[in-house]
């Protein structure tokens, strides 16, 4: 069945199925609605970007006028959407969701923007998947906060120019160079969301763990967090997988123990890799290698597309150090070499104990 038009779907499945995997599961939509902050200040992590949004929304409240556009990047699950959500909250104003393959037609987007109220909050995920018309339609509803329609065909077309409230679009991507310069041009302010560090995943799961009534010791929880890529969506939904083992084997409490085991059986290793991610790392070392060697050729050896590698794949690995990019393709680092139990300098078998 066709998703109603404005409204944000889930991707399809595929590379979403890995348990660690940052893309939005069907599974995720309850867990996140009852673990997402609502206000700034209980949002953990992203400090530089948390003080220039409480600055820009003082300033704004102060001129009693509606924030400017604002731009968020970066990898998913790092909480574009919740941002967007506090920042309605925190300007008392409501908060419109939808995505860009969601919007197909100019008519979708001016079904939108023309339920908004003065200072609304209109939230774009994959914003850089605007289709150019639509986008163009876009260019002076953000400028100038007009909507431009056209009447009829042919030469007796004629173009009415609707005016609109001023209100704040939010848009967010995980693939910045995408986004045409003039759409880039339009946000006011534009933000990357990078990668949490360890103490701050620890600080998340340690309030989830709490609203969700969860026994948990801080070895357990520093047993997830060292296994949760960097990202509150993926470290909620490992904390929710442990717990399912914890009340069936464990009377309930998150220990160290109860989280690697739970953990070793969702094949995620010690540092938050899974079997894909060594399928990846393997293909490199072992076929080409360690590189340097092609996007397209690695995505063919796993049977993946190559935008799912770069997008999906490819940041963590990147982050760890453990693959480089290069003019002549991607290299498996000496890093790489040592987690997978290999010798970087003969390439041959060590002891593995990956799990």
């Amino acid at each position: 069945m066709a998703s109603p038009k404005g409204v944000a779907t889930l991707p399809a499945r595929g590379a979403m199925e890995r348990i660690i995997s940052a893309k939005p599961r069907e599974e995720d939509v309850v867990l996140d609605k009852g673990l997402r902050p609502r206000q700034l200040a209980d949002f953990v992590g992203q400090e530089k970007v948390k003080d220039n949004l409480n600055i820009a929304m003082a300033a704004a409240r102060g001129r009693e006028e509606a924030l400017d556009h604002i731009l968020l990047y970066g990898p998913p699950g790092l909480g574009k959407t919740t941002l967007a959500c506090i920042i309605a909250a925190e300007m008392g104003v409501n908060v419109k969701i939808t995505s860009g393959p969601a919007i197909e037609r100019p008519g979708d987007l001016a079904a939108i923007i023309t339920n908004l109220n003065r200072g609304d909050v209109l939230f774009i995920d994959e914003v850089h998947r605007l289709g150019r018309v639509v986008e163009e339609v876009l260019y002076p509803v953000m400028e100038d906060f007009a909507l431009d329609i056209v009447l009829g065909k042919g030469a007796g077309a004629k173009s009415l120019r609707l005016n609109l409230p001023r209100f704040t679009l939010v848009g967010a991507t995980t693939r910045f160079a995408m986004l045409s310069p003039p759409l880039r041009e339009r946000f006011g302010a534009v933000y990357r969301l990078d990668f949490y560090d360890h103490d701050a995943v620890k600080v998340i799961l340690a309030r989830s763990a709490r609203l969700l009534g969860l026994e948990a010791e801080e070895a357990g929880l520093e047993e997830i967090a060292r296994r949760a890529r960097g990202t509150p969506r993926v470290a909620n939904r490992l904390l929710k997988r442990v717990r399912d083992y914890a009340e069936v084997k464990a009377q309930g409490i998150v220990t160290r123990e109860v989280a690697v085991e739970a953990l070793r059986r969702l094949e995620v290793d010690s540092i938050g890799l899974d079997e894909v991610d060594h399928k990846i790392l393997r293909t490199i070392v072992e076929k080409f290698g360690g590189g340097p060697v092609g996007l397209d050729t690695i995505a063919a050896a796993i049977s993946e597309e190559a935008d799912t590698v770069m997008d999906v794949y490819e940041p963590y690995l990147l982050q760890l150090s453990f693959l480089e990019r290069t003019p002549r393709g991607r290299m498996a680092t000496r890093f790489a070499y040592e987690h997978l139990g290999l010798d970087y300098a003969k390439g041959r078998p060590e002891q593995s104990g990956l799990w």
